[in-house]
């Protein structure tokens, strides 16, 4: 973050500065309480942190409160660790640095990094937002214009309305570009978080069924997710807006924004800005395709598993062509770009020859549907696919059919087992039965422990496990242990 004091913070998140308790020695060395004046001047040097373990020395703590947890308790092992100062939803006695009280910390945050990147105006703020693909298109496009210029990146899937404003306050004055993966679970999510970074290009990768319990409908998730193309610039100041024509959904944005449209297509007979032809996967689901644009084609390969990953691609090629690079240097970059975040679509080979594929950081039933389609290509040239599934979150009322439907793609990929991994996936093996013409094994398991053992007896060398939930579930210990059993 940009060096900052005390006051300027306080002012930037209508915060009310309040001194240390008495018994802290003053400039004379005599103890006693200390003007609140004295404070005002101190410097925030460091991070801004949410957790107290992750405080260096100069550091702003932000004491937020959680489920578990008060961050307000920590405070003082914040400041015994060299914080600088604390923002806090109440005064704290027994902290010995200053603290910012504000009415909420969450919204500070959002106020503070709005206020740093008002400061920042070389800055070129890149929204992403979809059902699905936001962090790996998040993490390619970073990887991509960062060797356009200093660029800034969430690590993982730091989204929301916590994670984006502590991504925005990592940039500093060398920053050119903030690459910030946007997520909604309601109208007017996205428009919150525009509303502290307001992008100058967003690209919209698709409108999917993720979260539909939470916003009842698919054109509920449109609406929200098309507020990113309503918060971007005309097309005369500059504003961007990429929309996957492949995603109808996405495409019938272009009427909600002034900005100008880009359009992108894995199709190669689509008259998109951007699209792929030539597209092969090899043993391992890794992509090869040529990247045409209005400019000129390269070829890429990416390293990523799944032939999902190419529209993804295509997003962050459209990013970096509009900032200005060149489509073979695009190319190139795309090549070279590795799986920055971890638990999707890593694929770890055992020495007995079975490949774990573990994708279980996040599922929704398209997400899912692109990881059947992944492991339906990496046994096709005759491994044995098992496929364990977890339960998806925050369908609400389609959760029984989606879980259903999961069932019968597994069943439609040829998986030889599909493992459904507790009481809230059990209609997985419902949809999986149901499918004509399979004759596989269907498997219930209350927990990943359970999964663990079940699958311990059937393994053959040579197999292909997918292993794919929601991050609640916990899938990622099934494959953490199957690893794990051969690494003893």
């Amino acid at each position: 973050m940009i060096e900052l004091s005390v006051a300027e913070i306080a002012a930037m998140t209508h915060g009310t500065i309040t001194a240390p308790p008495s018994g802290i020695p003053d400039s004379n060395g005599e103890s006693g309480i200390p003007e609140i004046s004295t404070y005002e001047g101190a410097l925030v040097t460091g991070p801004v942190v949410v957790d107290s373990r992750q405080v260096t020395p100069g550091a702003l703590f932000a004491a937020l409160p959680g489920e578990h947890v008060d961050g307000h308790d920590y405070a003082a092992a914040a400041a015994s660790k060299g914080a600088a100062a604390v923002l806090a939803a109440r005064p704290l006695p027994g902290v010995t640095v200053p603290v910012i009280v504000v009415s909420d910390v969450t919204l500070a945050l959002g106020l503070l990094a709005a206020g740093v990147l008002g400061r920042l105006p070389g800055a070129t703020v890149v929204g992403i937002t979809g059902s699905s693909g936001k962090t790996s298109t998040k993490d390619l496009t970073a990887q991509v214009v960062e060797r356009h210029g200093p660029t800034i990146a969430p690590e993982g899937s730091l989204n929301n309305e916590i994670g984006l404003p502590l991504t925005v306050l990592r940039a500093d004055e060398s920053t050119r570009y903030l690459v910030l993966e946007m997520s909604a679970r309601g109208i007017g999510h996205i428009a919150y978080l525009t509303g502290i970074a307001p992008p100058k290009i967003a690209a919209v990768l698709n409108v999917g069924r993720a979260h539909a319990g939470e916003f009842g409908s698919i054109d509920a998730v449109a609406k929200a997710k098309g507020e990113i193309v309503e918060a971007l610039p005309d097309a005369a100041a500059g504003g961007v807006a990429i929309l996957n024509a492949d995603d109808p959904n996405v495409a019938a944005m272009a009427p909600r924004t002034a900005a100008r449209v880009v359009t992108t297509s894995v199709d190669p007979e689509c008259d998109a800005d951007l699209k792929a032809t030539d597209l092969t996967l090899d043993d391992l689901g890794r992509a090869s395709f040529t990247l045409h644009t209005r400019a000129g084609s390269a070829p890429v390969t990416l390293t990523l598993h799944g032939g999902h990953h190419v529209a993804n691609a295509l997003a962050a090629a459209a990013v970096a062509t509009e900032l200005g690079m060149d489509v073979q240097a695009v190319a190139d970059a795309l090549t070279a770009a590795t799986a920055r975040s971890k638990k999707r679509m890593e694929l770890h080979e055992r020495p007995d020859g079975v490949l774990v594929v573990n994708d279980a950081y996040n599922a929704n039933p398209d997400s899912t549907r692109a990881a059947l389609a992944a492991l339906a290509h990496l046994t096709s040239g005759g491994r044995r696919g098992i496929a364990v599934l977890g339960y998806m979150a925050e369908l609400g009322d389609i959760a029984t059919e989606s879980h259903a439907e999961a069932g019968r793609l597994a069943a439609q990929a040829g998986a030889a087992v599909i493992v459904a991994v507790g009481a809230e996936a059990a209609p997985v093996l419902d949809g999986a039965r149901e499918t004509d013409g399979w004759q596989g094994e269907a498997v219930a398991a209350v927990d990943p422990k359970a999964a663990i053992e079940e699958l311990r007896n059937r393994l053959r060398p040579g197999d292909v496990v997918l292993v794919k939930a929601s991050k609640a579930a916990g899938l990622w210990e099934v494959a953490d242990g199957l690893l794990a059993e051969v690494d003893q």
